[in-house]
């Protein structure tokens, strides 16, 4: 049974990640975060040395490490049944913060689920969106917050991303404009590697997927604000910046190693407060200040979204509501979401 004096339970997906294990480490290392229950998700419980290691700072934290695979929705169904049944029986507190951190970036080496999805969709965003959905019912309805991890590449016209050159071409300023179009990304023939197989068809793919759950963060915020049930649950959104991390194992060498094994560390140590690179330590502070600091009038505001703890901006597409809605309902329909399976009343 959940203790009388635990304060929650904080999800974390992707928890052997950088940006997940420095998460972990810091709740369970700091006294703040002792009294919540840990769930860590992992792909392979057997093989997760970085969690392990960020777990063994703490003492008096309650943890469990599981078992998901964001790929699969069958294993997402699964996972969170198994979760929402330990929240019913008492035997874990209610969800107080779900970080969905878990990211996949295949920098050109495009791959594709046994459901048919282009691997970078499903692993971003569509395992997520399922998994937020399904969780709602297990959520602390009274001060329960769901934070996104962002990127820059949710937004063509980001300056950030005119260094790469990835959205340099017309046609993919827009990234998704009718289902015809979204269709094409969840399958992969948006931007596809057979087309560009370096990682700025990578990239696009990754920025797809990263506008989808900056949208899924404003529809579900809006969706919530009329459901009384759900009206107090904060959903907002968190760029962690460029960190050096797992997300580049599959990068080309020169990317993967002269940039992020030599150039990026010496970056961060010349500039270690305010540079273009950020430590894991620093982006996963950033997250759980999103996820349980306290804003104006003693709550952070709604559907807001942080670069690192500056309020920014999402991009235009991400604010245009009917993309959001059409996005929506091509989401319900992929993942197959029935009646009974949500606790959201306006789920459709």
């Amino acid at each position: 049974m959940a203790s009388a004096t635990s304060k929650g339970t904080i999800l974390v997906t992707g928890a052997n990640g950088a940006l997940g294990s420095a998460i972990a480490e810091q709740i369970a290392s700091k006294p703040e975060f002792s009294a919540y229950h840990g769930l860590y998700t992992v792909r392979d419980t057997t093989n997760a040395p970085a969690l392990t290691s960020a777990l063994a700072h703490g003492a008096a934290h309650a943890d469990d490490v599981l078992a998901l695979d964001l790929t699969k929705l069958d294993n997402v169904r699964q996972v969170a049944g198994q979760i929402n049944a330990r929240v019913a029986a008492g035997e874990i507190p209610p969800i107080r913060a779900l970080l969905l951190t878990a990211g996949f970036q295949d920098f050109g080496k495009q791959s594709w689920t046994d459901d048919g999805f282009d691997t970078t969709f499903a692993a971003n965003y569509l395992g997520h969106w399922l998994l937020t959905l399904l969780l709602l019912k297990s959520m602390d309805k009274d001060a329960g917050r769901i934070v996104q991890t962002g990127s820059q590449s949710h937004d063509p016209k980001d300056p950030r991303n005119a260094r790469g050159k990835a959205f340099d071409d017309p046609k993919y300023q827009t990234i998704v404009s009718d289902p015809a179009s979204f269709d094409a990304i969840t399958k992969g023939t948006w931007s596809p590697a057979t087309e560009d197989a370096s990682f700025r068809g990578g990239f696009r793919r990754y920025g797809a997927a990263k506008l989808f759950l900056t949208m899924m963060q404003h529809e579900l915020q809006a969706r919530m604000d009329a459901d009384p049930a759900l009206s107090k649950i904060c959903v907002l959104g968190v760029d962690p910046g460029t960190m050096i991390s797992g997300l580049q194992r599959l990068a080309p060498f020169f990317i993967r190693v002269v940039i992020f094994k030599v150039i990026y560390p010496l970056v961060l140590w010349l500039y270690p407060d305010n540079g273009p690179v950020r430590p894991p330590s620093r982006s996963a502070g950033d997250t759980l200040e999103a996820a349980f600091g306290n804003g104006e009038g003693g709550r952070l505001p709604k559907d807001k979204y942080f670069d690192g703890r500056t309020p920014l901006e999402t991009g235009e597409e991400s604010r245009d509501a009917a993309k959001r809605e059409m996005v929506w309902k091509e989401t319900v329909r992929l993942t197959g979401l029935k009646e009974g399976e949500t606790v959201l009343a306006d789920w459709q």
